[in-house]
């Protein structure tokens, strides 16, 4: 099985002058910047050149506005740059008050499909962070949980670091602690269990004095896959700055096994699609996609992740 998780930024679909088209890769919204709309296209083909390119059995997306955008992108762009059809789609509503939620899309039949994005600091016995009531929702987007055959996926896209690092990490820490417990209350100890969170978890380029906030997801109860990675090569996201400084680099974007699966898998390592990169993430010095620039057309600002499990 190949499993695929990208961060495809703020695709929307919207009605402009009595047609249906697409957001670009842009972040035009919370910036208050449109920036180039006459480029949205050119964005959309590029997300769906990466997805069609990788032919992952299993797709998780991360800021997908709905399920009609997510079948628009599917039968517009997918199908028409070469993919394969993914005929089980999902996209539920979640937390996030702009309306990006998690995505998945399956070539195998989804046995089971559930969000969590009701859940609460009660229903798991947690603590909520200061300031924040027991009653409120524990994800800012969900966890997506979904079983395949023998595997069973979380898809999480956990808190952004901002406006304030500290609180938002207190929010990820939370998040974090969640999903290990809806796994330890599905599996109940099973060492055998196979699952695997994957998604946007977020994390700083800077990790602060306290641990990752997905401190709770690692050793020695899940492995992270990433870790497989040479250290500079585990980077999955830039964000630009203004003149001729290099930007941020960081690995927000991360898989965490089941020790069985990575016991089962002891040779399996993600790889990270950065082909749809703008041109100005010069860390990258491989091959780009055709109509790839500077600044834009670009797929996402994140890269995607992609593993194959073979005879899963």
């Amino acid at each position: 099985m190949r499993i695929l998780t990208f961060n495809v930024q703020n695709l929307r679909l919207r009605r402009q002058d009595g047609r249906r088209a697409l957001d670009g890769a842009r972040d035009a919204d919370e910036a208050g910047n449109p920036g180039d709309p006459a480029l949205d296209a050119a964005d959309r083909r590029l997300t769906a050149a990466v997805i069609a390119r990788a032919d992952a059995d299993v797709v998780c997306l991360q800021e997908v506005y709905d399920l009609p955008t997510l079948d628009h992108f599917h039968d517009d762009y997918l199908i028409p740059a070469g993919a394969a059809p993914w005929p089980w789609r999902v996209c539920m509503p979640g937390n996030d008050g702009h309306g990006r939620d998690v995505a998945l899309m399956s070539r195998r039949p989804l046995r089971e499909v559930a969000s969590h994005a009701a859940l609460t600091p009660s229903d798991l016995g947690l603590s909520p962070p200061p300031g924040t009531s027991a009653g409120t929702p524990i994800f800012r987007r969900d966890c997506l949980c979904s079983r395949m055959g023998r595997l069973t996926l979380f898809l999480v896209h956990f808190k952004a670091p901002w406006p304030d690092p500290v609180a938002a990490h207190a929010v990820r820490r939370l998040e974090a602690e969640a999903v290990r417990r809806l796994i330890a209350r599905r599996f109940a100890g099973d060492p055998e269990a196979l699952w695997l969170v994957l998604g946007d978890f977020n994390e700083p380029a800077e990790a602060p004095s306290e641990g990752p906030a997905i401190a709770p997801l690692l050793s020695p109860f899940g492995v992270d896959l990433l870790a497989r990675m040479p250290p500079d090569e585990r980077w999955s996201y830039h964000l630009p700055a203004e003149g001729p400084a290099a930007g941020v680099y960081s690995r927000p974007d991360g898989m965490i096994a089941a020790p069985a699966l990575a016991r089962r898998w002891p040779e399996a390592c993600p790889e990270v699609l950065r082909e749809g990169l703008a041109g100005q993430a010069r860390r990258f010095a491989g091959p780009r996609l055709a109509g790839v620039g500077h600044r834009r057309p670009h797929a996402s600002d994140h890269a995607a992740l992609l593993i194959d499990l073979p005879g899963l």
